[in-house]
């Protein structure tokens, strides 16, 4: 199964108030080192030093500092086309966790659109 399906497997089993995913990712072949990186900085990808997986990938559901899923999908079907063959593995998933922002001071409009845009 290529990276970015099984991505989508991971995805889809999560329950639907997942908030973060941690994954690291490993190359098979240590050469394309440098071409898969320049793949993965658009998810923003940790490289891990002296380590036996290459790289570390944060993913948040609605909110956080991490890249967002279908970022993270399309970093990884970058290197499903470029057939980089690597794989990964789920390290941690957390799940139940609001996101908190404070809004006093903010005008009227803002709590609108915010109850809009998230649904609360």
């Amino acid at each position: 199964m290529d990276l970015a399906d099984t991505f989508r497997a991971v995805i889809d089993v999560l329950p639907s108030d997942w908030t973060d995913l941690e994954l690291d990712l490993r190359l098979r072949d240590e050469s394309r080192y440098i071409e898969a990186a320049t793949y993965l900085v658009t998810c923003n990808a940790q490289p891990y030093s002296q380590h036996d997986w290459h790289w570390r990938i944060l993913v948040a559901h609605h909110f956080g500092h991490a890249a967002a899923a279908p970022t993270v999908h399309g970093s990884l079907k970058l290197l499903d086309d470029a057939r980089i063959a690597a794989e990964i593995a789920v390290r941690d998933v957390r799940s139940g966790r609001h996101e908190i922002v404070p809004m006093w001071g903010r005008p009227e409009s803002f709590r609108e659109e915010f109850r809009r845009l998230r649904g609360q």
